[in-house]
């Protein structure tokens, strides 16, 4: 059995550059993205949250070759087809897209409550919380009070700047969100 190297910032740089040049919609998600944001824990696992459409996993396809990945032919058929969850072992760091994950409603939503940060697209904290208590995993669960505490702090480190109803609704006439 292979051993797994833990995450690490330069594999999320590698995916990041080659999504963007293949102009790949997604967020990174689970304990990877908190960790692209500042916290200060570790994992082996990459979460990705990518809009769920033909066209995108085509693009995700050709983004992750580009990198190194082999994706044989039933691997992208999942994932042009966005399989609820679907793991990317055979490359150069073990990768996992989420197209539904847990307690996210929807990648519109995620993406417009989504962070940048630097050149990484991440999930809000609180959905990335959200989805972990979610899971109901023990592991998960004892990783809470930090992640709340993190989030805690993050926001006070990152105020969201507050909008006014009339510049909300003037930004939805316009057609923009």
């Amino acid at each position: 059995m292979r051993q797994r190297p833990e995450f690490r910032p330069a594999q999320a740089e590698e995916i990041a550059r080659a999504f963007k040049a293949e102009k790949v919609q997604y967020l990174f998600v689970g304990k990877s993205g908190a960790i692209l944001l500042g916290y200060p824990g570790t994992t082996q696992d990459v979460y990705i949250f990518p809009e769920r459409s033909e066209a995108n996993g085509r693009r995700i396809v050709v983004a992750l070759r580009k990198i190194g990945f082999e994706i044989g032919e039933e691997l992208e058929r999942g994932i042009m087809k966005g399989n609820d969850f679907v793991q990317i072992k055979d490359g150069p760091f073990d990768v996992n897209l989420v197209f539904t994950p847990d307690a996210i409603s929807s990648f519109a939503d995620a993406k417009a409550r989504g962070l940048q940060e630097g050149i990484f697209q991440v999930a809000n904290l609180r959905d990335i919380i959200a989805s972990k208590r979610a899971t109901g995993r023990k592991k998960d669960e004892i990783e809470l009070p930090l992640l709340e505490s993190f989030r805690a702090d993050w926001e006070k480190r990152h105020p969201v700047r507050l909008q006014s109803a009339s510049n909300i609704a003037a930004r939805k006439s316009r057609g923009r969100k």
